[in-house]
């Protein structure tokens, strides 16, 4: 027996989800419509708020439903210090973490040859022209300690080098293959403290 067409729609939607196979997605999809469909509406006008409301801060690339976002608008924070991070779930995991108190540039991605992204694929030309702005004096290079993160760490710092911004590191608190967002505060801020000049 085959599908209704808008089933197998659902279906393939949910399982551009990371880590949703075909199954789990299948699965996902009997349960909203079988037994959550207030959940299932829910869901349906969140995406669509999301995707007509949200977009990038201009100074931080972060999502925003505003032109500059909550924490760069913010004139307490340090604007000579810039913090560079993967994703917004690493900006989050180190605001938690209480151990900075600058602003952040989030690249929205990591370098990664094997998937195909490229150094062209995160914002890279965005970060440089903010950390050039004759405002920050350090950026902090806080990307995972992962391969891909190592790599898109080197292409940061071969970008701002000579440049006359002092760089940093985050230090190795964290696990080796580690990721921000999964990094107990304590361990994060002892990384935010101990970060080293590249």
């Amino acid at each position: 027996m085959k599908n209704p067409p808008s089933l197998d729609s659902l279906i393939a939607a949910l399982k551009v989800l990371p880590g949703v196979g075909p199954k789990s997605a299948q699965r996902m999809a009997f349960h909203l419509l079988q037994r959550d469909k207030a959940g299932a509406e829910r869901l349906a006008r969140a995406l669509d708020r999301a995707l007509t409301n949200l977009t990038h801060c201009e100074r931080c690339n972060t999502f925003s439903e505003t032109p500059v976002c909550n924490l760069c608008a913010d004139a307490s924070r340090r604007q000579d210090l810039l913090c560079v991070v993967e994703m917004p779930a690493d900006l989050l995991m180190l605001e938690q973490a209480h151990c900075h108190d600058g602003l952040y540039f989030v690249l929205m991605g990591r370098i990664s040859p094997l998937d195909g992204v490229g150094p062209r694929d995160v914002a890279l030309e965005k970060l440089f022209h903010r950390a050039l702005d004759g405002v920050v004096e350090e950026v902090i290079v806080a990307t995972n300690f992962t391969a891909e993160g190592e790599a898109t760490a080197h292409v940061v710092t071969e970008l701002l080098k000579n440049r006359g911004l002092k760089l940093t590191r985050i230090a190795r608190g964290m696990p080796v293959g580690g990721e921000l967002e999964y990094v107990d505060p304590g361990t994060l801020a002892q990384a935010m403290f101990e970060r080293r000049k590249l």
